[in-house]
This record gives C-alpha cells, structure tokens and sequence, in this order.
C-alpha cells in the first residue's frame, strides 16, 4: 500500500518544498516528491506530518557505536548490529558503516568474517548496515589519537590483502596513513577494489598529504583530528585538505573535537557538497556519564566529552542529528544544507547515492521528519517506519 506524506517543508535535492507530498510505494521506494498542489491522486494511508520537515535519513560512515554497544571484533556481532540498528534510529540514521579494529591482524580478520556473516544475514526492523570502514591498522604512531598503540602496524600487503580476502564487498571504507613504505600499495589494491581510500592519522607534512589526496586517497578521516595541523610556513596535512580538489572530508561536529569557526573555514574552502559530517561515536553516546572501552583503551565519558586519562580525546559521544543541529545553529547555515552534509555527502563518498541520500523518485524511502531543532519524530528505512513519536 502506497503511503503519502504530506508535510509542512520537504527537503528535496534541487529544492526546499513547501506544503510538499512525499509517497512512497509498497515495494519500499520513493514514488513521488513535490507540491501538493501538483501530486497524483492516489490511495493509500496519509500521514499528516504538520508543519514539520520531510528529509532524507542520515548516513553515517564513521562510527564505532553507541548506547552501550561497540562494534567490537569479538563477541555476538549480530547482537551488536541488531541492538545498534534499531536504536540509532531515533537519532534519524537510515544507513551506517561500522568502524572496526583489532588488536592483531588475525582477530581483525576473524572479525570481519563476523560482520560479514552478519552483514550476509540482514538486520531487519532497523538502519540498514551498509559495510565496514577498517580504520587502522596502518595508522601513523605520532597521530593514532585514542588507539591502543599496540594495535597499530607497519604497512603489510599480505595482511591487507588477508582483510580484502575476509571482507570482499563489505569493505567499504579503509583509514590508511601514507607516512610509511607500503601504504601506496595497499592504496592501490584498496581503490581497484572499490574500497574508498581515506587519508588519516597522519603526520604527513603538506606535500606529501597533497600527493596522496591526488592519487588514491579519495576521502579524509576526522578532518583536523589526528593529522598535522596548519601552520602559516608549513601547512600540514590540514593545509592539504584544504587546497585538495574533489577531495570529501569527514567532519566530526560535535563542538568538541572543532571548533564552530573551524568548521566554517573547512566549510568555506571546500564547500558544503565535500563536507561530510560523522559521529565517530562509541558506546557512550546516548548515555550517562561512565566508564567505557574503544579501540584497545578505557575511556572516561563527562559532560559529553570522551577522553582517555592523559585527556586525549576518544571518539564522541555526539549523535547524528545533534551534529547536523550544531552545523545549522553554531556555523550558521541553512539546515537544508546541514542535512544534506549528513545525507547525500555520506551518500556520494561512499558509493550508495544511486539509492539512498535524498529524497528522489526511485530511490528507497528513507527519511526521517524532524522540527527547526533536527529532534527526530519518525524514521522510515526502505518503506517501512521503524520509529515514530509522532
């Protein structure tokens, strides 16, 4: 049975609708998006959303878990991608990838059949898991942030070529360093596979960073995190995002890991289209206060702040919406294009944006309605509502 929305403002992709329709079709796909004045007359069950905003579901390619749950490399897998599933819906997120790692080549390549496994079998009633990002291991030592340091490695194209072997489709995203002999390579096999290479935990200085990001580096992890910043006479890393062309960026908006009027200078030399915006949360987000694990480290989480005892930080604690909330009221642009940061820029960095990442005839149906405050009222992810406090 086709179900119409009919609501107050519809982000469409070209466009902000007002008194919009969105239908969506039995088989789970958007049928029609426009004014209500020009929408086919067809039946079906109506929902009226008010004056709220129809929008694209979010999609968040870098996250490492949240409301108790880690996407840890052993354990009950399924359980982790069910549990996650269903509760990041009420945060507006359609589609994730999970971020992994591992303290040896082997228990990361044991968990990765996991998630595959995992992934093969489907999560119903929740965010769809779109694939895996493997961040690390072939990380820079001086810029791994929170990692363990135990868990970070050399560069090893066996070991690269065992987790391509482990993961095949599911393998969507990969943070590698370029600082050591190696990474090129496993660059390379990576972006031949349809893996998206991502620049990241580096301390690479300006033209080195700018020779990876013209090569096979596509994408860059945590943008200012973890990373040689920017100096006038040496520009770092930093300076090569900024002065990179087509380059996507990941941006953590949780005004605390950067700063709003850092966020505007990314934002102002890259443009709102290459900004990507992520969480990398872990298991505390969407909690109180306490004593949590990521990446191989105990983390203290106060006030909304993760960190390790030195007081390095450690992932977020930030949800998805909240991150598109501070991007709209902080930085001050138009929530559309904040939205659009968490949807279809996620959505083209990652390949998927033939059938999700906006609101477009053919594509799946999902969306989320929220209000001025990006606070989540329904979730829909294929057609089907999988969170409502309408």
């Amino acid at each position: 049975m086709t179900t119409i929305f009919h609501a107050g403002i519809v982000y469409a992709p070209e466009e902000v609708i007002h008194d919009g329709i969105v239908a969506v079709s039995d088989a789970g796909k958007i049928s029609y998006v426009g004014r209500s004045s020009e929408a086919p007359k067809v039946d079906g069950q109506r929902i009226d959303v008010g004056g709220r905003i129809l929008a694209a579901g979010l999609i968040d390619i870098h996250v490492h878990g949240g409301k108790g749950i880690t996407f840890d490399v052993e354990g009950d897998i399924p359980g982790y991608l069910r549990d996650y599933a269903r509760w990041v819906t009420s945060t507006g997120v359609t589609g994730f990838l999970c971020s992994i790692a591992g303290p040896t080549a082997a228990a990361l390549e044991s968990g990765i059949k996991g998630y595959v496994e995992a992934l093969e079998a489907g999560v119903a009633g929740g965010a769809e898991p779109l694939g895996l990002h493997l961040e690390g291991p072939f990380i820079s030592l001086e810029k791994k942030g929170a990692f363990n340091p135990a868990w970070v490695r050399p560069p090893s194209i066996a070991e690269a070529n065992g987790y391509l072997d482990a993961g095949g489709r599911w393998i969507r995203q990969m943070t590698l360093a370029p600082d050591h002999e190696g990474a090129k390579e496993i660059a390379a096999r990576y972006r031949k596979q349809g893996v998206v290479v991502a620049l990241g935990h580096t301390n690479l200085d300006y033209e080195g960073a700018s020779e990876a990001l013209r090569g096979d580096w596509t994408h860059v992890t945590h943008t200012f995190n973890a990373q040689r910043g920017f100096d006038h006479r040496a520009p770092g890393t930093f300076g090569a995002v900024l002065t990179s062309d087509g380059t996507t960026a990941e941006l953590i908006a949780d005004a605390i890991h950067v700063h709003p009027a850092a966020m505007k200078v990314l934002l102002r030399c890259l443009g709102v289209d290459r900004v990507v915006l992520i969480t990398d949360a872990m298991a505390g987000a969407g909690m109180a206060d306490g004593e949590y694990d990521l990446v191989g480290q105990h983390i203290t989480l106060r006030q909304g702040k993760a960190t390790l005892s030195d007081g390095t930080l450690a992932g977020s604690a930030a949800t998805l919406n909240q991150c598109v909330r501070n991007v709209h009221q902080k930085v001050g642009l138009p929530l559309h294009q904040a939205v659009q940061m968490a949807s279809l820029n996620p959505a083209r960095a990652m390949g998927f944006a033939d059938r999700m990442g906006s609101l477009t005839v053919g594509k799946d149906a999902n969306l989320m309605i929220i209000d001025e405050d990006v606070n989540v009222h329904l979730t829909m992810v294929k057609g089907s509502v999988v969170y409502n406090r309408l």
